[in-house]
């Protein structure tokens, strides 16, 4: 049986059978097509030299030897195919092109499913597509069990240590519909988007609540200072009720800039559609001014033409404005960045496209599970600082002192 040992594999005959199938018309990969015999002696001769080079001198000194072979039916995308696998007396050989138990030949068929599975493809229709690329059916329990290895990750990833400084950080949240005892529940997911001293756009955690609120990001933020973050130099907010008190009770020196186009959206759902036009025309030399002085200026006359009209909308302004006039102190750079939570919904609308499919998820783990996928094939491009950052990491350095640590 040791002496038994399958033909080298030919390269010079391989060659010859794909001029012959190419000739005929035939696709190298139908079902008989000529791939399907190629890949068999390649793995057959790879397997054969793999457990020659796993009995070396020192295993066969302990006795080991070669102890026959054993059959499988291996399925590859053109189709299935026979491996004799070789076997040892000791029963430690393991084979590496061809793993044991494996009966579905693709590389790293679950990294395959995972990142389907990131691109919002439903269980279902994975199932169909490996079906039809590889003839095996794999249930959904079996999908969901693949998926389910993602957990350990997700709760690894959301409870890191992250760095000591991110100099500006914009917090939002998206929402889901989430099944809980048969009901469908809404969830707000909390998202922190944060740049770090080098310019570099990470999402420092993702938590699910019931609903969003004050009282929630108070915990969101502890959690961030549990996790290693001391400081915040710049936090970039919606308008939610009790946000910046949140944040300055876990961060008191943090300047906290609340979003301006929020402020808009919110103010034009008061104004009647017949005046929004005008309205936003005159709306604009505030939020647009180069100065606060010249900013507070332009409010005083949006206040004169539309109080009357639409007190609720100028007391709005008025009332938030320390919060929302915060960006006038930078400059341009900064200010671009600061002004509204544009570049956390930037990372929410990639979010979406892969999420906009789910109507309703059965878990809050399931819909972490996508959003964390989703997060880390985001994150791919993130490979380089923001544009122009070394002017404004310097800005900042001026303005921030020794709290902006950098190597500048």
């Amino acid at each position: 049986m040791e002496n038994e040992k399958p033909e080298p594999f030919d390269y010079e005959k391989a060659k010859q059978k794909v001029k012959e199938q190419f000739r005929s018309g035939k696709s190298l990969f139908s079902k008989d097509g000529a791939f399907g015999p190629l890949l068999q002696d390649m793995l057959n001769s790879i397997l054969e030299g793999e457990i020659d080079g796993h009995l070396d001198d020192l295993e066969r000194e302990s006795g080991n030897r070669k102890n026959g072979k054993g059959k499988k039916q291996l399925k590859t995308s053109s189709g299935t195919i026979e491996v004799t696998t070789p076997r040892d007396r000791s029963g430690n050989f393991e084979p590496e092109i061809v793993k044991k138990r494996e009966t579905i030949l693709a590389e790293s068929l679950e990294e395959k499913i995972l990142g389907l599975y990131s691109l919002g493809t439903s269980l279902r229709d994975i199932s169909a597509h490996i079906k039809e690329t590889y003839d095996t059916d794999i249930s959904a329990g079996t999908l969901s069990s693949i998926t389910d290895k993602i957990i350990p990750l997700v709760k690894e990833w959301q409870q890191r240590p992250l760095e000591a400084l991110y100099c500006i950080v914009w917090l939002d949240a998206m929402f889901y519909k989430v099944k809980e005892e048969g009901r469908t529940q809404t969830r707000c997911v909390y998202n922190i988007l944060g740049i770090n001293p080098e310019g570099n756009k990470e999402v420092l955690g993702m938590y699910v609540s019931h609903s969003e609120g004050a009282n929630f990001w108070l915990g969101v933020i502890n959690d961030l200072k549990q996790r290693g973050v001391e400081d915040i130099l710049i936090a970039c907010i919606d308008n939610l009720k009790g946000f910046d008190e949140a944040i300055r009770t876990i961060y008191p020196d943090t300047e906290v800039q609340t979003c301006v186009v929020h402020q808009i959206r919110n103010s034009l759902k008061y104004v009647a559609s017949k005046d929004q036009k005008l309205f936003m025309k005159e709306l604009k030399p505030v939020y647009r001014a180069a100065t606060e002085p010249e900013a507070v200026d332009e409010l005083a006359r949006l206040k004169d033409k539309w109080e009357k009209k639409y007190p609720m909308v100028i007391g709005s302004w008025e009332r938030n404005w320390p919060k929302l006039s915060t960006y006038f102190k930078y400059p341009p750079g900064i200010r671009k960045l600061i002004y509204t939570t544009n570049t956390i919904e930037g990372y929410h609308r990639q979010i979406r496209k892969v999420t906009k499919n789910k109507g309703v998820f059965p878990s809050d783990m399931a819909l972490l599970k996508l959003i964390y996928l989703a997060t880390e094939r985001v994150a791919r491009k993130w490979t380089v600082p923001l544009q122009g950052w070394a002017v404004s990491a310097s800005q900042l350095k001026i303005i921030f002192g020794t709290r902006m640590k950098t190597d500048l």
